[in-house]
């Protein structure tokens, strides 16, 4: 059976988050999170979607990665493991940021131009409290 470009990125993603401990395995201090996310156009200045949703801490992967939401674009996506790593660090309540997907445009344009599609993020986060002693 043949593939595309983008089905095989997505399926070694899949591959990646399924073999990753949960969020709540990997931050047992964790025990909420919720997302915030809208989409921009390349420029920034259109958001196209706005979600929200809570996360299930115990079943959610720790590579936490969001689709990019262009169809065709191939290898990009967003990979927010890092940014939630470093928050739960620092017991940070909240965190917002923008990430570039820096995959490719669709599977004609690999190695020459870009996706560019945007997302603007705020996480919310809320820990257990820490144990006396």
């Amino acid at each position: 059976m043949k593939t595309s470009p983008r089905a095989d990125y997505r399926e070694s993603q899949h591959r990646r988050a399924k073999q990753s401990a949960t969020l709540a395995e990997k931050f047992p201090e964790l025990a909420a999170l919720t997302l915030n996310l809208a989409y921009l156009n390349p420029d920034g200045s259109t958001r196209n979607r706005e979600i929200r949703f809570s996360v299930n801490i115990a079943g959610a992967s720790s590579v936490f990665r969001i689709d990019c939401l262009n169809p065709d674009c191939v290898g990009g996506d967003y990979d927010l493991s890092d940014v939630l790593k470093q928050a739960v660090a620092v017991r940070q309540p909240v965190v917002t940021g923008e990430l570039c997907c820096e995959g490719w445009q669709n599977r004609f344009t690999i190695d020459h131009e870009r996706c560019h599609q945007r997302i603007a993020f705020t996480i919310a986060l809320d820990y257990r409290r820490k144990k006396a002693g």
